[in-house]
């Protein structure tokens, strides 16, 4: 125990006998510093050290626990959102095919409604034709009319004199009487 004590108090580059200092040898004395230094960390160290390590094994055990707890959460949520988006999955399908099948309905009832618009179009351009053939033949039987009533009276007063006007009228006259008893 002598040369341990002798290697801390020994001061210089040699033992002298009754002095005190510090050695200055890093090979001899730094094991010995070391144990010691060791020896009290442990001794005073370890309630703290155990407290320590202790509350990081707790906060790691209850970080974990929150973790599965949050996995087990998500995987929960993940479940319930596909079956969200399978539900909403085929509702898009039935409202798509919904859609079509009223698109495809409309489109026929537009052709069908352009179909009767037309057809009664067509009834309405032939009755507008027939009508004004009509009429245009009217105006031509009024004018063919009118001029032979012209001719006829332009011809009858050219050839028409007193006498044959007079016999003309006790004609007409006489026609008119015979109607007349007719109808009495």
């Amino acid at each position: 125990m002598k040369n341990v004590t002798d290697s801390f108090l020994s001061l210089g580059h040699g033992p002298s006998a009754g002095s005190f200092g510090f050695n200055t040898d890093i090979l001899a004395t730094n094991p010995i510093n070391l144990s010691v230094v060791i020896g009290v960390l442990i001794f005073f160290g370890k309630g703290v050290l155990s407290d320590l390590l202790d509350n990081r094994k707790q906060r790691i055990l209850t970080t974990i626990r929150n973790s599965e707890e949050l996995r087990g959460g998500a995987i929960e949520q993940l479940a319930k959102a596909r079956a969200r988006l399978r539900k909403v999955e085929i509702e898009a399908d039935q409202y798509r095919v919904n859609e079509y099948s009223s698109i495809e309905r409309d489109k026929l009832d537009l052709i069908n409604s352009i179909y009767t618009t037309l057809e009664q179009q067509e009834k309405n351009n032939k009755e507008t034709l027939r009508f004004e053939q009509q009429r245009a033949i009217n105006q031509v039987q009024q004018w063919l009319f009118q001029q032979a009533l012209q001719g006829a009276l332009g011809t009858l007063n050219s050839s028409l004199n007193n006498e044959l006007h007079l016999r003309t009228i006790s004609v007409n006259i006489g026609i008119l009487g015979a109607m007349k008893e007719i109808t009495n």
